[in-house]
């Protein structure tokens, strides 16, 4: 179990360190909200891989069928994703008083679960890659799977602990108008994420 727990770890720190649309929502919303702002992101990241983990325990993660739905996933992703860009570039130059964390621009659970949900990659390795060694690992007996989750979400949470409480170190060194220019530089990367994630859309339309 402690094997499958290492497992999911080190897999889960594969897909952490790759730059995404969550790492930009928690750089936004650390600079802002402090440390604990990457743990929260997190936990509404979590929320769905919680669903999906089930889904795939259930027999229902191996449905090929999904690829139809990829083209859609990805233009209601890159929609979604330019909207929250914009709305994060328009808040950029409003200053947040301290101690207002949980009035931020971005709530971190939402931007959490938002850029998971809007990401189609997210949902090709969970229902290719993460289905397969879930159910591996359940053929052992629940518990392990449950063990390869657990490793799987230590990954997120430690990196994402990290870059938060990183960022928030930064914010207090960066005068307003670093801070308005990082804010805004956020926002041009999740229009570029949500743009990219809407010329995949045509892709995958064309394949089905």
């Amino acid at each position: 179990m402690i094997q499958t727990f290492l497992l999911g770890l080190l897999i889960g720190l594969t897909g952490a360190l790759v730059p995404g649309p969550t790492l930009v929502a928690t750089i936004n919303s650390s600079a802002r909200g402090g440390w604990s702002t990457g743990p929260r992101v997190m936990a509404g990241h979590a929320a769905i891989e919680a669903v999906i983990f089930l889904i795939i325990i259930l027999g229902l993660g191996s449905v090929a069928a999904l690829d139809e739905y990829m083209g859609v996933i990805a233009a209601v992703g890159g929609v979604a994703l330019m909207v929250f860009g914009i709305l994060t570039i328009r808040g950029a130059g409003r200053t947040m008083p301290e101690g207002k964390a949980d009035q931020a621009f971005v709530n971190p659970y939402l931007a959490g679960a938002i850029t998971s949900v809007s990401n189609p990659y997210f949902w090709m390795w969970w229902f290719s890659v993460g289905s397969a060694l879930v159910l591996a690992a359940a053929q052992k007996a629940f518990p392990f799977a449950l063990a390869f989750l657990i490793g799987h979400w230590s990954a997120d949470f430690g990196w994402y602990t990290i870059v938060s409480a990183s960022v928030h170190k930064g914010r207090q060194v960066f005068d307003e108008r670093r801070y308005t220019w990082l804010l805004r530089g956020c926002g041009v990367f999740l229009l570029a994420f949500g743009a990219y994630y809407l010329a995949t859309a045509f892709s995958w339309t064309s394949i089905c």
